[in-house]
């Protein structure tokens, strides 16, 4: 039973890292557009593919670039201190988190100062010099690894591993279908969703294989509305 809780745990929770990395740089985009004045056409975010962000207007390009990474990695960090000074039980959950976007953003730039296609190269068109992508990349790496340090009991790994707790199991899981399972849920009545300025809709991706939604997120007018 505890090796099925460990491998349940850590399945599920790195999925869920997966997704949840992905959401917190692009929403690192969107809040860099609207402190610059910038205005959102399109945030697709997708479980099997990479997200990204169209804008309508981009006033200052290289700050909405650097949003997606510089936001992707305070966001979590500031969780992390928030949950050691309120001693949130779960903690190591959090820190994990927090190491694997340190670990993803820094590697993606890292990638993408040589790859130029997503964040890195647009960086790199709008002014940014190499070695800044590289810089944070040094800062960013080795701080995930950093948080990471001491996490490996808790997920019953290493010499003192501890026994899984099954409740975090199961509350990864919840997390996981939380975050994939809500692209599903408006699939048959695929209409907008507004929150602020921000309006949610799903789309049908034709893929090779299969039919996936996409979860989109247009420019809204309405609060808390269906259209």
């Amino acid at each position: 039973m505890q090796r099925l809780a460990q491998w349940v745990l850590i399945s599920s929770f790195l999925a869920f890292s997966w997704l949840g990395f992905m959401a917190v740089h692009e929403f690192g985009h969107v809040l860099a557009a609207w402190l610059t004045g910038g205005s959102i056409e399109r945030v697709t975010l997708h479980p099997l593919q990479i997200s990204w962000t169209a804008l309508m207007t981009n006033p200052h390009p290289q700050l909405v670039a650097w949003g997606g990474p510089v936001f992707g990695v305070l966001i979590p960090v500031i969780l992390v201190a928030i949950g050691r000074i309120t001693r949130i039980a779960g903690l190591y959950l959090l820190r994990f988190f927090a190491g694997f976007c340190l670990v993803a953003n820094g590697v993606y730039l890292l990638i993408d100062a040589f790859e130029r296609n997503g964040d890195g190269g647009a960086l790199l068109r709008h002014g940014a010099a190499v070695w800044e992508l590289f810089l944070f990349s040094v800062l960013t790496t080795p701080a995930g690894f950093w948080m990471w340090n001491g996490l490996g009991p808790f997920f019953g790994v290493g010499k003192s591993a501890k026994r899984v707790n099954p409740w975090a199991a199961i509350f990864s899981v919840v997390l996981l279908a939380v975050s994939v399972g809500w692209n599903w849920r408006f699939i048959a009545n695929p209409k907008f969703f507004s929150v602020g300025y921000i309006q949610f809709s799903i789309e049908e991706r034709n893929m090779a294989f299969m039919s996936l939604p996409v979860v989109a997120l247009r420019p809204g007018k309405s609060l808390f509305c269906q259209e």
